[in-house]
């Protein structure tokens, strides 16, 4: 049994991508640049939101300053409605509790910046207990980077072989084979089994009572 579990945020404990398209699309809009349609930001997400900004930019676009741009529109606009069609995918909750109640520590590890990281844990799991809540932040390196699992890994008191990290993309199983960790691709996210697999996945989960029984075997 491991005593550990490390979750990324976006597309493994939340479905958060029609808040994240809305503001990226709102932030577009303001800048004179086209939107796109929803569905397309599940392969723009994962890499930090100056990455977002880059992939939803046209081609020849794709400048800092239009990055600093977008974010300027994006950061109040998302920092105000990021909750609004967010939800935590069914049965996560209740994976979380078990798991805590089976002795585990919990931690997030996301790339999305820190502020938000915070608020939409503390608004959608406000009775669950992490003993590590960590995003994006100025300095640190972003994921696949295994600084942030170092990081949780360290706080938590716990060795790299006693952790399972928990994600849905490819940069997650990159994240968790740098840290040294076990790692479990979900399949609900927003990307394909086949990238998870592709990307060194150890094992899949096709619903949350699969991560359960994967950490407590």
């Amino acid at each position: 049994m491991k005593k550990l579990v490390i979750f990324d945020l976006d597309g493994t404990l939340l479905n958060t991508i029609a808040d994240l398209a809305f503001a990226t699309n709102h932030a577009l809009t303001c800048c004179g640049f086209p939107t796109h349609e929803t569905d397309e930001y599940c392969h723009f997400v994962g890499r930090g939101i100056n990455n977002l900004f880059r992939s939803a930019l046209p081609e020849s676009e794709r400048t800092d300053e239009n990055v600093l741009r977008m974010r300027a529109a994006f950061l109040p606009y998302y920092n105000e409605h990021n909750a609004e069609n967010s939800k935590p995918y069914e049965g996560i909750t209740e994976v979380l509790e078990e798991l805590h109640n089976a002795g585990l520590s919990l931690a997030v590890a996301s790339n999305k910046y820190q502020q938000a990281t915070e608020k939409l844990i503390r608004f959608f799991f406000p009775s669950i207990s992490f003993c590590a809540v960590l995003g994006q932040r100025e300095g640190v390196p972003i994921k696949p980077d295994p600084s942030i699992v170092h990081l949780i890994l360290e706080t938590a008191g716990v060795s790299a072989s006693e952790a399972l990290y928990v994600g849905d993309s490819g940069i997650d199983m990159q994240t968790a084979a740098n840290a040294h960790v076990d790692s479990v691709g979900v399949t609900w996210g927003f990307r394909s089994a086949e990238e998870l697999r592709a990307n060194g996945a150890k094992q899949l989960a096709h619903t949350p009572d699969d991560i359960l029984r994967i950490a407590l075997s």
